[in-house]
Order: structure tokens, then sequence, then C-alpha cells
């Protein structure tokens, strides 16, 4: 897959226990994603943090889940990253959501024989 030097990010963040249609709106972004052929996906997991309520979200040892902030990236061309707007729009019911420009350094993967 071809990723254009100058790109985009696109950053969702969302709460942990935030669910579309059964199951968490991160996970739903991830597949939808790749069901669109978007160069790749990561999310990340937030330890603390707090959006426009200004509640609190902490992972605390004693509890075992907080609502902690999720965070999606993806990195594409702005093209292929318009073509996902309108579900983030659809599925994002609380949260935020950024775009900006990213110029892409390195995007490869070994294949199977451990080539490059």
């Amino acid at each position: 897959m071809n990723v254009p030097k100058e790109g985009c990010l696109l950053r969702v963040f969302v709460g942990e226990s935030t669910l579309v249609h059964g199951r968490p709106v991160y996970e739903a972004i991830v597949f939808k994603a790749r069901e669109l052929g978007l160069a790749g996906a990561t999310v990340l997991r937030g330890v603390m943090g707090y959006g426009a309520t200004s509640r609190i979200h902490a992972a605390h040892v004693l509890s075992l889940s907080d609502d902690l902030p999720m965070i999606v990236e993806v990195v594409d061309a702005r093209e292929k990253i318009d073509q996902l707007l309108p579900f983030i729009d659809e599925v994002v019911t609380d949260g935020l959501v950024t775009l900006e420009r990213a110029e892409v350094i390195v995007y490869r993967a070994i294949d199977r024989k451990g080539q490059a």
C-alpha cells in the first residue's frame, strides 16, 4: 500500500466504555478504516484524562475500569481519511476528533519471508 509523503493524521478521542451497536466505538473505527483500505490505525489507551465535561477519568489500582480515554490514530492521504469522516461523524457522539498534516517518513512492512 502506498501512502503519500504528505499525509493526514486523524485522531479520535473517545471513552473506553462508549459503544456503538454493542461494540466499543474505538473498535468500530478501526474495523471501518480497514474496510475502507486505509493504511493503518492504532488505538492508544490513556491512563488519565478529561474532556468536555471536565470529569477526570483515571486508572486506579483498585478499580477494573474507569472509562479511560481511548485515542484512535489513523494516517493516510487526505482523500482516504475523507472517506472515513462520515462514519466518524456518525459514531462519535461523545468525544473529540482532530485532523492535522503528517509527513510520512517510512511506511513499510516485512513480508512473511522476512524481507522489507
